[in-house]
């Protein structure tokens, strides 16, 4: 599988010790691909080992989406059941490395932050966002897939799991002013051009402070949040994955369609 990134999908630049990590793919409400993902990893581990960089923030190009999770088309390729597992191991993987990256990290959100990007939003420190935002896990309505077993970890942990099952049951996309009352948003400011002012004042008032008691903070954070394994999530992987029901969901998806789930 070619992972090669597409010129400019995922912009990364620093300065004065901030890195800013752009989606950018605004003709796809900046879905990510494989490439987009194996990218960001290797940011995180650039952040880890570079002193000079002392915050991440990423956003989304464009006014109309922070992120919209995987494209779609990367499930076309799957053939095997190990295609679904790497899958997931891939989320996980990259997921886990930007929460426990060394230096704070700020999502910026605007408009559609949907499926893998709201788990990418969910695995930042600090979550910023417009009165335009909408967040959720819709998957029950498009897909028929699941949450990565850290997400649902994750998740949990940020938001309790009472609200995770409402969330993925319902399929919908909840506004700016509940997305702050469940924890999912910090805070709320009116537009994009606010956002990105609000951004630079958290991100540059962090950069200016002791890296060593922030570190320590996330990782004491992380020690009191126990992940399921891979193992423990692997069954229902594959159940989702593998089945009919997924197949019709990426099909439908792909046709503009409403699928017709058979649960099996």
């Amino acid at each position: 599988m070619d992972l090669a990134p597409e010129a400019d999908d995922l912009v990364f630049e620093c300065k004065d010790g901030i890195g800013r990590i752009t989606f950018n793919r605004p003709q796809a409400r900046n879905a990510f691909t494989f490439a987009m993902y194996e990218r960001l990893a290797a940011i995180c581990e650039d952040a880890d080992r570079d002193p000079s960089i002392k915050v991440l923030v990423l956003r989304g190009a464009g006014d109309k989406a922070f992120a919209s999770g995987t494209d779609i088309n990367q499930f076309r390729e799957f053939k095997t059941p190990q295609d679904a597992i790497d899958y997931e191991n891939r989320i996980d993987r990259v997921l886990t490395m930007l929460e426990q990256c060394r230096v704070p990290t700020i999502a910026a959100i605007n408009g559609f932050c949907t499926g893998g990007g709201a788990g990418i939003a969910a695995a930042c420190d600090l979550r910023i966002g417009t009165r335009s935002a909408k967040i959720g896990f819709p998957i029950a309505r498009t897909l028929g897939n699941c949450l990565s077993m850290s997400n649902v970890s994750r998740l949990t942990a940020l938001i309790g799991a009472a609200r995770v099952k409402d969330l993925i049951f319902t399929a919908r996309l909840i506004d700016a002013p509940e997305a702050v009352s469940v924890g999912l948003l910090g805070e709320v400011v009116d537009d994009l051009a606010a956002l990105d002012g609000r951004t630079d004042e958290v991100a540059r008032l962090l950069a200016s402070h002791a890296p060593l008691t922030l570190n320590a903070t996330k990782q004491a954070v992380a020690r009191l949040q126990r992940r399921l394994t891979q193992d423990e999530g692997e069954d229902l992987i594959l159940m989702c994955y593998t089945s009919q029901d997924f197949r019709e969901g990426l099909d439908a998806f792909l046709n503009k369609r409403a699928p017709q789930w058979r649960g099996e």
